[in-house]
């Protein structure tokens, strides 16, 4: 039999911009990002952890209680993940309309955390970026909601399959690595998924960041091709005219 010659194996393709970029390619870049600022994000995940441990053989009713006392702490995790990501450096104004808005998005998300997560994965790609667009963007009380809204919009499926699929690694990749903890370093169940959150829970945080870039590029993107369209389209006064260059393209008069 003649043998097979090894094809060379070409370099990758180059990740996607964030306006086109993928579920899949956000999960690479949100797990990118966590390993380039690993020892600031690790911090990140005893919100998780906490609660987890909190909530616990707990009613529903308990759990529920739990979480939203929790809210502010995981507005405040998400908000420090925004800031890793973008590289933003808010003042304490910006800190406080991010952590009052955010706080509010998360309490309905903190009601159904217990018993209908894909509720708050739907709740949260609709408003859920109004963090960091109260971080990024500097915006007010009132427009962060408003801004939010038009970011989860723009590409509704993008959003909710990006929080979808973290929320699924997460908890995939939580029951394997406690399961994994708890057989191999005989710790009791407990502490192996207090582990496990910690390590994992940053994921949730980074890549709600790493969403709303995505979605704040398709927005800009879609402005833009708007505005080219409507460079080449003449007033409608001067469509029979002689010619004149539209007046949003034309020099200024020199000085």
């Amino acid at each position: 039999m003649a043998r097979r010659e090894k094809r060379p194996q070409g370099p990758l393709p180059p990740p996607l911009p964030p306006e086109t970029r993928t579920v899949g390619q956000l999960l690479a870049e949100t797990i990118r990002t966590y390993g380039q600022h690993f020892v600031r994000a690790v911090p990140l995940g005893l919100v998780v952890a906490v609660s987890n441990q909190l909530a616990l053989d707990r009613t529903i009713g308990e759990q529920i209680a739990i979480f939203l006392v929790a809210a502010p702490f995981f507005t405040f995790a998400y908000a420090d993940a925004t800031r890793l990501v973008t590289g933003v450096r808010p003042a304490a104004e910006e800190w406080l309309v991010a952590l009052v808005v955010g706080t509010i998005v998360f309490l309905p998300a903190a009601a159904l955390i217990p018993w209908f997560k894909l509720a708050v994965v739907v709740w949260l790609a609709v408003i859920g970026l109004v963090v960091p667009a109260a971080l990024v963007e500097r915006t007010s009380f009132r427009e962060s909601f408003a801004r939010a809204l038009a970011l989860g919009r723009v590409d509704y499926v993008h959003g909710i399959g990006a929080l979808a699929a973290l929320v699924l690694i997460f908890g995939m990749a939580e029951s394997g690595l406690a399961l994994l903890l708890e057989s191999q370093a005989d710790n009791t169940v407990r502490s192996a998924i207090f582990l496990a959150d910690t390590v994992l829970g940053p994921l949730l945080f980074l890549g709600g960041a790493v969403l709303y870039v995505d979605q704040d590029a398709r927005l800009r993107s879609r402005g833009d091709r708007g505005k080219e369209r409507d460079a080449h389209v003449p007033a409608a006064h001067d469509a029979h005219g002689e010619g004149r260059a539209d007046a949003a393209r034309e020099p200024g008069a020199p000085a």
